[in-house]
């Protein structure tokens, strides 16, 4: 019997494809987070 859960191409390599996607999701999330930390830290001086 098959297992379903593994990859025809090698469960412990991840296709070029699957890479490029992890690699723009991580960016999608973390360059507007970046983009916010950056515009406190101009702003926190006003807080004080």
């Amino acid at each position: 019997m098959s297992n379903p859960t593994s990859n025809e191409s090698g469960a412990g390599s991840p296709s070029a494809g699957r890479v490029a996607l992890t690699v723009v999701v991580w960016l999608w999330v973390v360059i507007p987070f970046l983009y916010g930390v950056w515009s406190l830290l101009q702003n926190v001086g006003a807080l004080f």
